[in-house]
């Protein structure tokens, strides 16, 4: 990732005809959020590091113990200990800018911060567990979209109420109020046959369960993050969001999607496909899968 980040900072500098500062503050404009660790890796491209050289030295990439070097680039002709060497004059001027390299190593290590270290817990327990960040009433269903809330398992109608979560069967067919959160509730004046019983009795909900891989959770990387020529603000406007599913689209997944997809059309998901036939499975879906599994 950290030799990416580089090389399109180069990219840029070639296609702009720019210098790699200039290059880089577009980059960052282009980014919501700040980019103190990708200047500091991108001052060192002025002196003509090689891009793996950057991120080596900045201990963002590592070599295992008796593996070969990692890089995507031929190594420079001189050695990599002459180029850490040169390199420390990235670092010197950075300093003077109330950052150290030894503050970008040890990036890895801000949750040891007392203010950090629980909320890194919180992250972390969501991720292993493939639960909702966010889920006040513990029915491990959300009414938040990221971070493993609804774009993974559809969205919580009621967030103070652990009997009230989608998908469940209907609490005596939903008489005073929406116990499944499929929006279908209350009785029918003229014959006071509740609405669960008379439209979904006999069809039930039918849900979507998807336990998986990157593949299932629908692992994607716009190309145009990637490409040059496609740069722009509106092209990284999702990338927050993007990044708190952890590069992943469950919601325009083929199993589990129910957004229209910037990726390639309509999303024809079976959780859709489902839902058109019987409004009863009305978000009624869990996209559990995780990347690299």
């Amino acid at each position: 990732g950290c030799v990416l980040v580089v090389s399109v900072v180069e990219q840029l500098a070639q296609w702009h005809n720019s210098t790699v500062k200039a290059a880089l503050e577009r980059l960052c404009n282009y980014i919501p959020g700040k980019c103190q660790i990708i200047r500091h890796m991108l001052r060192c491209i002025a002196v003509e590091m090689n891009a793996d050289v950057v991120c080596h030295s900045l201990k963002l990439c590592k070599q295992d113990p008796g593996q070969p070097l990692c890089h995507l680039y031929p190594p420079p002709k001189v050695s990599f200990f002459y180029m850490f060497f040169k390199i420390a004059g990235c670092g010197g001027s950075f300093k003077l800018e109330l950052y150290s390299t030894e503050s970008i190593t040890g990036f890895s290590n801000l949750c040891a911060f007392p203010v950090l270290d629980k909320l890194c817990e919180k992250i972390k327990y969501v991720i292993r567990n493939k639960l909702p960040f966010e889920d006040f009433d513990g029915d491990k269903f959300s009414t938040f979209p990221t971070l493993r809330g609804y774009h993974w398992r559809g969205r919580d109608c009621n967030d103070k109420n652990a009997t009230v979560y989608p998908g469940r069967r209907p609490d005596n067919w939903d008489v005073n109020s929406d116990s499944n959160c499929n929006g279908i509730w209350g009785v029918d004046p003229k014959d006071g046959i509740p609405y669960e019983e008379k439209f979904c009795k006999g069809a039930d909900s039918r849900g979507v369960v998807l336990l998986g891989d990157s593949a299932g959770a629908h692992f994607h990387i716009p190309p145009e993050w990637m490409t040059v020529t496609q740069m722009s603000v509106k092209a990284f406007a999702n990338l927050p969001m993007a990044f708190t599913d952890e590069l992943d689209w469950p919601q325009f997944s083929e199993f589990t999607g129910f957004l229209n997809s910037t990726i390639g059309g309509w999303t024809d998901s079976l959780y859709l496909r489902l839902r058109r036939r019987n409004r009863c499975n009305h978000r009624d879906l869990q996209n559990i899968s995780q990347n690299g599994m």
